[in-house]
C-alpha cells in the first residue's frame, strides 16, 4: 500500500510543482523514494489503529 500511493503520490505532486520538465522521471524518483521512506514504516503504526476506529464505526449485523 505505501508502495503505490507514495508513487503515484510523489508523481502527482512533482507534475502539480513543476510541470511536464525534461527531467521529469528523475526528479518524481528522487521525491518518489523520500516519500516511500516515510510511508513504509508509517503504515505499520498508522494501520492498526485506523483499522481498530473502523471496526468500533462499523456496526456489526448478529449472524
Amino acid at each position: 500500500m505505501s508502495l503505490l500511493m507514495s508513487f503515484l503520490m510523489s508523481g502527482i505532486i512533482t507534475f502539480i510543482n513543476l510541470g511536464w520538465v525534461s527531467d521529469f522521471f528523475v526528479l518524481w524518483m528522487d521525491a518518489y523514494w523520500k516519500a516511500f521512506v516515510i510511508a513504509f514504516p508509517t503504515i505499520f503504526v498508522v494501520a492498526p489503529i485506523v483499522q481498530k476506529l473502523t471496526a468500533k464505526l462499523i456496526v456489526q449485523e448478529p449472524q
